[in-house]
């Protein structure tokens, strides 16, 4: 059977004295006495059984061998200590990373430009951002917190509400000066967004919500929010807008509301926190939205074709 592996501490004071010069160096630099440095390297001697300094000399030398483990035990020390830097540095930044789940539209446009505040008041914290097509974004593997839009009845998580959603139909200011009032669902291009989520309003549900026909058919199609507020600030059509989606672009005149009635659906925006001890940037993070989220949006009144709050 193999010999075990010497001490580390045997290994780390013998290489103390090659690289300061003498057993008295190295028992200053180590904060031990001289004979415990002498002690150490005549224990490491005797457990490899090779000769390491040369006593003959004053003060004695390193011998070849002793020279040979010097550099390894050296080189495998460093390493170690780079190794430990490393892990403190990665558990360090993992402490103050986040990462928060929510759907293509809801980042793009609503929790993508407020990153900017959070950074200025929190600026050693990193948030990552997962898109999924789904507005109700699972709390999956590595992520901590996901914006969901909905019921707000969830049980895989903490829910916190955020805030509660206006709907209105929006279009191209160039769109709606064909027009003298409001743009006719039936005499423009409906632009549709269509998903297995049956919380997210469709043009039907609009339609119904506020007393007016249902049309049948017609329309371009998209797979998320984005494609479709891209078509309509184009010109293409028409679509439905969600104030955390399109409320900036309409400040900014890219879209206007083209004066049809506003809808308050029954549903809100709420964040959900994974069922854990959460760390400190989860933790700072979702105060952070929940009162950044709060400040912004003043409450909002049941519209009479809404339903109860969620």
């Amino acid at each position: 059977m193999d010999r075990p592996f010497p001490p580390l501490r045997l290994l780390t004071a013998f290489a103390a004295v090659v690289r300061s010069g003498s057993v008295q160096a190295a028992a200053a630099e180590l904060n031990v006495t001289q004979p415990a440095i002498s002690q150490a390297v005549r224990n490491l001697e005797e457990h490899i059984g090779v000769r390491l300094l040369d006593r003959g000399t004053r003060p004695a030398r390193p011998t070849e061998a002793g020279y040979a483990l010097a550099a390894v035990t050296t080189e495998s020390l460093t390493r170690i200590a780079d190794m430990l830097d490393s892990l403190r540095q990665a558990g360090s930044n993992s402490a103050k990373t986040v990462t928060v789940a929510c759907s293509v539209g809801v980042a793009t446009y609503w929790l993508m430009p407020r990153l900017s505040a959070f950074y200025r008041v929190n600026p050693d914290f990193m948030v990552n951002v997962v898109t999924t097509q789904s507005g109700v974004p699972a709390l999956g593997d590595g992520v901590d917190m996901a914006i969901r839009y909905g019921h707000g009845r969830w049980s895989d998580g903490a829910v916190r509400h955020l805030f509660d959603e206006v709907v209105e139909p929006v279009c191209a200011p160039s769109l709606r000066m064909r027009f003298e009032g409001a743009v006719p669902p039936n005499a423009v291009s409906l632009l549709h967004v269509r998903s297995a989520e049956t919380s997210w309003l469709t043009w039907s549900d609009y339609l119904a919500g506020t007393g007016q026909p249902v049309l049948r058919g017609g329309g371009q199609s998209f797979t998320n929010y984005v494609q479709a507020t891209q078509a309509a600030l184009e010109g293409h059509g028409m679509m439905l807008g969600w104030r955390s989606i399109t409320g900036a672009l309409e400040a900014s005149g890219a879209l206007t509301s083209a004066g049809l009635p506003i809808l308050a659906p029954r549903d809100a925006f709420y964040l959900v926190l994974r069922n854990k001890k959460t760390g400190e940037a989860a933790e700072t993070f979702a105060h952070w939205l929940h009162s950044h989220a709060r400040s912004e949006y003043a409450p909002q009144a049941s519209d009479p074709a809404g339903a109860d709050d969620a």
